[in-house]
């Protein structure tokens, strides 16, 4: 079996009827996702992906907001917080004005 610098033989697998191919001896389990790349030699490569919600990308794209993030949630992690009163509020405020 060839092998490429920092892969390792893991196992010889046979394709079924529906060209499909096993992979829970490499490590994989159910319901992971895994980007395929093929080169010109008919090698596979499976990079293991996490999908995440688009509204969510924007975290992951921005540096500064993520930091951000992560500073709010380790204060709260570690009791530092305090109630937004004008964010959780009930009032009648929040209803929409007539004829809206």
């Amino acid at each position: 079996m060839t092998t490429l610098e920092g892969f390792r033989p893991v196992a010889e697998v046979t394709a079924d009827e529906r060209a499909r191919v096993a992979v829970g001896k490499a490590g994989a389990s159910k319901n992971d996702r895994y980007a395929v790349s093929m080169n010109d030699d008919g090698m596979i490569l499976l990079v293991p992906l996490a999908s995440i919600p688009k509204r969510e990308l924007l975290v992951w794209e921005n540096g500064e907001l993520r930091a951000s993030l992560f500073r709010g949630l380790a204060d709260a992690a570690e009791g530092n917080v305090r109630r937004l009163d004008w964010l959780t509020s009930d009032d009648e405020d929040d209803e929409e004005p007539e004829g809206a």
